[in-house]
């Protein structure tokens, strides 16, 4: 196999891309940044209907394509409807990023069963049956496609409070390298990135000791930005990245690095 050459690899033209939860915060950054790189996309969204079509509108006032596109996760029907969805609008699937999810945050001892099995359907049900539709289409491509899953620092450094929160996100790394092993010989590749603490308004001013601490703990001091977690997606997502898979990419400014005695 001949390399690419240098300037396709953040050329997405002609390349699909759904983005789930990407109405707001990480998941907005990152079909942002897609849009950017030429491909069309997939503004995926459950409650944010505001957002995602400003955002759509956004990326096609810019010369791009983009289409939201609203479904609860949580509903088989309704992620099955979302990718005949998006295959009738834009003929194919190049990416899926899973990246919707919620981040509840209960002590162990308060932890009813209802909220755990809520966080493993909104964060670990949803990425399995989103991966499966979308493998079922790429592996009808000769291209193949690539499939990535944001995962979290959670998922191997457990944070207090997130008892199933980090379970789950410890559950999507396994999964991705089982399913990286599994659709592989499809030319499907699948990665996970683990986003470190990523700013949004208004952190600083609710959560100031939380905030200090990591940024006294991070080499690179700052929070992250949706665009530092975007760019590690479209790295794995390029040419650039054609021999990576089942790999966990951290992105975290280093905070990972700190030793914890």
């Amino acid at each position: 196999m001949s390399a690419p050459s240098f300037d396709s690899f953040f050329n997405f033209a002609g390349k699909v891309a759904l983005v789930t939860g990407a109405g707001r915060g990480i998941g907005k950054g990152i079909a942002r940044r897609f849009a950017q790189a030429g491909a069309s996309v997939v503004v995926h969204y459950n409650t944010s209907v505001d957002e995602a079509q400003s955002l759509a509108v956004e990326i096609a006032n810019q010369g791009g394509r983009a289409a939201a596109i609203q479904a609860d996760l949580t509903q088989e029907l309704a992620i099955g409807q979302l990718f005949t969805q998006t295959c009738a609008t834009f003929g194919r699937l190049d990416v899926l990023v899973n990246n919707a999810g919620n981040y509840p945050v209960s002590p162990f001892l308060e932890i009813k069963t209802s909220e755990w099995d809520s966080v493993i359907s909104a964060n670990l049900r949803n990425l399995f049956c989103c991966t499966q539709a979308a493998a079922r289409i790429m592996q009808e491509q000769a291209e193949g496609g690539v499939i990535l899953n944001i995962a979290s620092i959670e998922g191997s450094f457990p944070a207090f409070g997130h008892s199933h929160y980090n379970a789950v996100k410890a559950g999507v790394l396994l999964f991705t390298k089982s399913v990286a092993r599994e659709l592989g010989q499809f030319n499907i590749r699948v990665n996970a990135v683990s986003p470190g603490l990523i700013g949004k308004p208004g952190i600083e001013q609710d959560w100031p000791d939380g905030v200090n601490r990591w940024k006294k703990s991070a080499p690179l001091v700052r929070l992250g930005e949706p665009e530092d977690v975007a760019d590690a997606c479209l790295f794995l997502a390029s040419p650039a990245a054609r021999w990576i898979t089942g790999i966990n990419l951290v992105v975290d400014g280093g905070a990972s690095t700190t030793p914890a005695f």
